[in-house]
Protein backbone atom coordinates (compact mmCIF):
# COMPACT_ATOMS: atom_id res chain seq x y z
CA UNK A 1 0.00 0.00 0.00
CA UNK A 2 1.19 3.51 -0.86
CA UNK A 3 0.57 6.46 1.41
CA UNK A 4 1.01 10.20 0.82
CA UNK A 5 1.84 12.44 3.78
CA UNK A 6 1.49 16.18 3.13
CA UNK A 7 3.76 18.04 5.54
CA UNK A 8 3.09 21.65 6.47
CA UNK A 9 4.76 23.91 9.01
CA UNK A 10 1.93 24.09 11.50
CA UNK A 11 0.45 27.18 13.09
CA UNK A 12 -0.82 28.45 16.42
CA UNK A 13 -3.85 29.57 14.40
CA UNK A 14 -6.00 26.45 14.21
CA UNK A 15 -7.84 27.73 11.12
CA UNK A 16 -4.54 27.59 9.22
CA UNK A 17 -4.00 23.98 10.26
CA UNK A 18 -7.56 23.22 9.20
CA UNK A 19 -6.80 24.63 5.73
CA UNK A 20 -4.06 22.02 5.38
CA UNK A 21 -6.43 19.31 6.59
CA UNK A 22 -9.04 20.44 4.04
CA UNK A 23 -6.44 20.48 1.25
CA UNK A 24 -5.43 16.96 2.26
CA UNK A 25 -9.05 15.80 2.11
CA UNK A 26 -9.32 17.20 -1.44
CA UNK A 27 -6.08 15.45 -2.43
CA UNK A 28 -7.42 12.22 -0.96
CA UNK A 29 -10.54 12.48 -3.14
CA UNK A 30 -8.57 13.31 -6.28
CA UNK A 31 -5.68 10.86 -5.84
CA UNK A 32 -7.64 7.95 -7.27
CA UNK A 33 -5.61 4.76 -7.14
CA UNK A 34 -2.25 6.55 -6.76
CA UNK A 35 -2.39 6.43 -2.95
CA UNK A 36 -4.47 4.23 -0.69
CA UNK A 37 -4.06 6.78 2.08
CA UNK A 38 -3.54 10.57 2.01
CA UNK A 39 -2.98 12.34 5.31
CA UNK A 40 -1.18 15.40 6.66
CA UNK A 41 1.33 16.09 9.40
CA UNK A 42 3.04 19.15 10.79
CA UNK A 43 6.60 20.13 11.55
CA UNK A 44 5.58 21.98 14.70
CA UNK A 45 2.69 23.65 16.53
CA UNK A 46 0.06 21.10 15.40
CA UNK A 47 -0.58 17.37 15.40
CA UNK A 48 0.28 14.87 14.20
CA UNK A 49 4.02 15.37 14.03
CA UNK A 50 5.91 14.17 10.97
CA UNK A 51 7.20 10.99 12.67
CA UNK A 52 3.75 10.23 14.05
CA UNK A 53 2.19 10.79 10.63
CA UNK A 54 4.62 8.34 9.05
CA UNK A 55 4.11 5.84 11.88
CA UNK A 56 0.33 6.11 11.45
CA UNK A 57 0.70 5.29 7.76
CA UNK A 58 2.88 2.29 8.57
CA UNK A 59 0.38 1.05 11.18
CA UNK A 60 -2.33 1.32 8.51
CA UNK A 61 -0.30 -0.99 6.27
CA UNK A 62 1.78 1.36 4.12
CA UNK A 63 4.77 -0.24 2.47
CA UNK A 64 5.73 3.08 0.89
CA UNK A 65 5.19 6.53 2.38
CA UNK A 66 5.77 9.59 0.22
CA UNK A 67 6.37 12.72 2.29
CA UNK A 68 5.53 15.89 0.34
CA UNK A 69 6.64 19.19 1.93
CA UNK A 70 3.93 21.82 1.48
CA UNK A 71 6.54 24.60 1.53
CA UNK A 72 7.36 27.25 -1.07
CA UNK A 73 11.12 27.49 -0.65
CA UNK A 74 14.05 25.26 0.24
CA UNK A 75 14.72 26.81 3.62
CA UNK A 76 16.08 25.06 6.68
CA UNK A 77 12.84 23.18 7.32
CA UNK A 78 12.85 21.62 3.84
CA UNK A 79 16.59 21.01 3.63
CA UNK A 80 17.34 19.82 7.18
CA UNK A 81 14.40 19.54 9.56
CA UNK A 82 11.99 17.43 7.51
CA UNK A 83 14.68 14.98 6.33
CA UNK A 84 15.82 14.58 9.95
CA UNK A 85 12.27 13.79 11.08
CA UNK A 86 11.94 11.22 8.29
CA UNK A 87 15.26 9.62 9.21
CA UNK A 88 13.99 8.92 12.74
CA UNK A 89 11.28 6.66 11.35
CA UNK A 90 13.51 5.15 8.65
CA UNK A 91 15.74 3.83 11.43
CA UNK A 92 12.73 2.40 13.29
CA UNK A 93 11.14 0.87 10.19
CA UNK A 94 13.82 0.03 7.61
CA UNK A 95 11.41 -2.31 5.80
CA UNK A 96 9.24 0.66 4.73
CA UNK A 97 10.19 2.77 1.72
CA UNK A 98 9.95 6.39 2.90
CA UNK A 99 10.33 8.78 -0.02
CA UNK A 100 10.87 12.54 0.27
CA UNK A 101 9.13 14.24 -2.66
CA UNK A 102 10.22 17.68 -3.91
CA UNK A 103 8.74 20.60 -1.99
CA UNK A 104 5.78 22.46 -3.48
CA UNK A 105 7.83 25.50 -4.53
CA UNK A 106 9.87 23.30 -6.88
CA UNK A 107 6.80 22.30 -8.91
CA UNK A 108 7.21 23.21 -12.61
CA UNK A 109 3.66 24.54 -12.95
CA UNK A 110 3.89 26.88 -9.98
CA UNK A 111 4.89 29.98 -12.00
CA UNK A 112 1.71 29.79 -14.06
CA UNK A 113 -0.39 29.40 -10.92
CA UNK A 114 1.29 32.43 -9.32
CA UNK A 115 0.73 34.56 -12.39
CA UNK A 116 -2.91 33.49 -12.65
CA UNK A 117 -3.44 34.27 -8.96
CA UNK A 118 -1.83 37.72 -9.35
CA UNK A 119 -3.97 38.53 -12.37
CA UNK A 120 -7.14 37.78 -10.38
CA UNK A 121 -6.35 40.85 -8.30
CA UNK A 122 -6.58 43.11 -11.34
CA UNK A 123 -9.86 44.59 -12.43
Amino acid sequence: MKSLLVVAHGSRREESNDEVRDLTACLREQSGDAYAQVECAFLELAEPSIPDGIRNAIRAGAEQVTVMPYFLSAGRHVVKDIPAEIELVRQESPQVDIVLAPYLGAAPGLMGILLKQALQGQV
